[in-house]
């Protein structure tokens, strides 16, 4: 799991992770761990988005997608994996021109 992760803990502001597989979490930490609810709701969202596919498009339909609530979720599928971090979400206010 150490390889798994090793990138994930040094995100900045992250409040915790997941890595999941289709075989279920392999790996979680802080504010996500053995959170299987979450990971469950983020594999269909996965599952979902990737069904939508560019017509003649060998590439898979997306590599991140971000979820905005009270904080951001990253989710990141790399090698048959979704990684996903949980971070602060720093509102920011719109500039006024």
């Amino acid at each position: 799991t150490a390889a798994l992760t090793a990138g994930l803990e040094r995100i900045p502001d992250q409040l915790g992770y997941l890595v999941i597989s289709e075989d279920g979490v392999l790996a979680s930490a802080g504010e996500l761990e053995n959170d299987e609810h979450t990971a469950g709701v983020i594999m269909q969202m996965v599952r979902t988005v990737s069904r939508f596919r560019l017509s003649g498009s060998a590439e898979p339909p997306f590599k991140r997608m971000s979820i905005l609530e009270d904080f951001v979720y990253t989710v990141t599928v790399s090698s048959q994996k979704v990684f996903v971090v949980k971070r602060q979400h720093n509102h920011q206010e719109p500039i006024s021109v």
